[in-house]
């Protein structure tokens, strides 16, 4: 720059300082970078979850204050989260069966109704236990989600007591006498056989008693319900046992006796009558020797 005159003396002058360059001005490539961030729409799952437990109270809100009006929005809302866990990983991709025999759990799975790849928070857990708890097999069962991709199924299974035979068909009872329809009768050859109307009602009131007596139970074949007021026991080798219309443990004790005096169980019999509580009547097989003991009364 030219020097300045003034009166006549030459003055130099001075050259300005530079300024620092303005923050707001220093170029891009200063500027510092942020941390990479996985991209899932954005947003990391635990952000997701924040997120959606606001939206879902909002959406809430909104209903409760339009007296329902906003069960639309609500729902769209909630597919949108759904879609959104979808995308950040949340998708059912097992399913576990505890408290279940293998025989049940395919029938425990059928009944949920759930499908691979199925947002897992979008699934209605009440909705899947009251499904699952129809199941024959069930009598109790619980439904937990464990994030981030597993849908637990807890169940109390009813224990099968016997198989029922009636009208034709053969089915398996619980303990309770209800049927369960899903179980097959052939594949269980060791539970005891119920066979006559009303069977199914009384038997779990007849078996525990029976099953204090091994000796007997060892032998048994199947129980006959008799006009659905009695039972008569059917064995193996062709004998019968018939009991009273009440007092059936009375008369199981009777007979308990009299095989400890003769062993009458091992011996064998046509038919043993208990009916009357006072009189043991016993009828020998026909293959007994004459003058042979078969047995004396009670």
């Amino acid at each position: 720059m030219p020097a300045t005159v003034r009166g006549g003396s030459r003055v130099q002058a001075k050259p300005q300082a530079k300024a620092p360059p303005s923050p707001a001005k220093r170029p891009a490539a200063m500027a510092p970078r942020a941390a990479a961030q996985p991209r899932t729409g954005n947003l990391r799952p635990l952000q997701i979850l924040m997120i959606t437990a606001g939206v879902l109270t909002l959406a809430l809100g909104v209903t409760l204050a339009t007296g329902g009006r906003g069960e639309r929005v609500a729902g769209d809302i909630s597919h949108a989260i759904d879609g959104r866990f979808g995308r950040a990983g949340f998708r059912l991709a097992k399913v576990h069966v505890q408290g279940a025999s293998p025989m049940a759990v395919a029938d425990i799975v059928k009944a949920a109704g759930v499908a691979k790849d199925q947002p897992l928070l979008g699934l209605d857990l009440e909705l899947l236990r009251s499904r699952v708890q129809e199941v024959g097999w069930v009598k109790q069962a619980r439904i937990v989600r464990l994030l981030p991709d597993t849908l637990v199924v807890a169940v109390v299974e009813r224990r099968q007591l016997a198989v029922w035979q009636h009208a034709g068909k053969s089915v398996v009872i619980d303990d309770q006498g209800r049927t369960i329809p899903e179980a097959d009768p052939g594949r269980f050859p060791t539970l005891p056989l119920i066979v006559g109307a009303g069977g199914a009602t009384h038997a779990p009131d007849i078996l525990p008693v029976l099953a204090q007596r091994p000796r007997m139970m060892e032998r048994l074949d199947a129980l006959v319900r008799v006009d659905d007021r009695r039972w008569d026991l059917r064995m193996k080798d062709g004998g019968l046992i018939q009991l009273p219309a009440v007092g059936e443990e009375q008369a199981l004790i009777q007979l308990e006796q009299l095989d400890l005096r003769s062993r009458i169980l091992e011996l064998g019999f046509q038919r043993i009558d208990l009916r009357n509580p006072d009189v043991v009547a016993v009828r020998p097989r026909e293959t007994t020797a004459p003058g042979q003991l078969v047995a004396g009364g009670a």
